[in-house]
């Protein structure tokens, strides 16, 4: 859920290093930060290898053969760590299918699940807005506000990094403990609180550098969390044939628009050297959360610990299509 998210942000994080004189310096710490994104990218192709294919996917596609042993070498595996697994109940039946048209997704997407769409798309722009509004922007912030020298203001995004990283890490198991709903509607709204309150703290000038860095690495050790459930809602509440599809659609329009127009908003009030513009910006960023957030706890699906069957029958099933009730 948090994987790349995380290391997004803890690569971030060793601009800290990069950018220090005494490593690469500025000229070609950032030029080091590209080349460690290009050897990750290679590590990730190498991973990628031992990441068992989708049972799922491998059934629609007539490859039943492979699907069984893929699904029993993830059972003998459980089986060794944690002894006898309970037997296997319910049938589903699925026909083999040409790739859904772009009709056939436009028309699931927004006919059969629109309340699931309306939540996706809310989460995904939302989040999009308040991360760029604050990461594209906090160099500025700092330099600009609290006389940062920019030499230094890699040593502040290191404390943001950091919380990013925990964030999905420590809250992540809650999500199916407690519940997706509850979970992503007080995460999104949590940061949405805790981005007005900071940005409040900022308008009356009762912030430094440093204490402005830890307010921020506090209210994005939820956001990271919220951030990732973003993604983890819409790859499970869609059919098996269109989750792929569903979720590119999802976070290109999202990410497109909030992060478009976040750092080119947010770019203009910095320009005007008011605290009170730029604290304006950070209210539309925490009321554009809150309302997802209050969104998703309306009508998100309980999806924990149930199958992905049961949340969103394949388009290739005998199962009844519609939006599930919540339990």
């Amino acid at each position: 859920m948090a994987a790349s998210g995380s290391a997004r942000r803890l690569g971030a994080g060793l601009s800290l290093v990069l950018l220090d004189p005494r490593v690469l310096g500025p000229v070609w710490g950032w030029r080091g930060g590209f080349a460690l994104g290009a050897l990750l990218a290679v590590a990730i192709l190498l991973i990628r290898r031992h990441v068992p294919e989708s049972p799922r996917w491998l059934i629609a596609h007539g490859q039943a053969d492979e699907a069984e042993r893929v699904v029993r070498a993830i059972e003998d595996e459980v089986r060794a760590q944690h002894g006898t697994l309970p037997p296997a109940v319910g049938e589903l039946r699925l026909a083999r299918r040409a790739h859904p048209s772009m009709r056939e997704v436009a028309q699931v997407l927004f006919a059969r699940y629109r309340a699931r769409s309306g939540v996706a798309l809310a989460l995904m722009l939302s989040q999009a807005f308040f991360y760029n509004a604050i990461f594209f922007t906090y160099a500025l912030v700092l330099t600009r506000y609290y006389g940062v020298p920019e030499g230094r203001v890699a040593l502040y995004i290191f404390p943001f990094a950091l919380g990013n990283v925990l964030g999905p890490l420590l809250l992540g198991p809650l999500f199916d403990r407690v519940g997706r709903r509850r979970m992503i509607a007080l995460t999104y709204v949590g940061a949405g609180i805790g981005l007005a309150l900071t940005g409040w703290a900022f308008m009356a000038g009762w912030l430094d550098a440093r204490s402005q860095a830890l307010a921020w690495s506090a209210v994005f050790f939820l956001a990271s969390a919220a951030a990732s459930s973003a993604y983890l809602t819409v790859s499970e509440v869609f059919p098996l044939e269109i989750r792929a599809m569903a979720i590119s659609l999802f976070y290109a329009v999202g990410t497109g628009a909030g992060g478009f127009v976040a750092p080119w908003l947010f770019g203009r009030l910095i320009e005007t050297g008011s605290r009170g513009a730029v604290t304006v910006g950070y209210a539309i960023g925490a009321t554009l959360v809150i309302a997802a957030g209050l969104l998703a706890l309306r009508f998100a699906v309980n999806a924990e610990r149930r199958p992905l069957e049961d949340i969103a029958p394949p388009l290739g099933s005998d199962a009844p299509h519609g939006e599930a009730r919540r339990p």
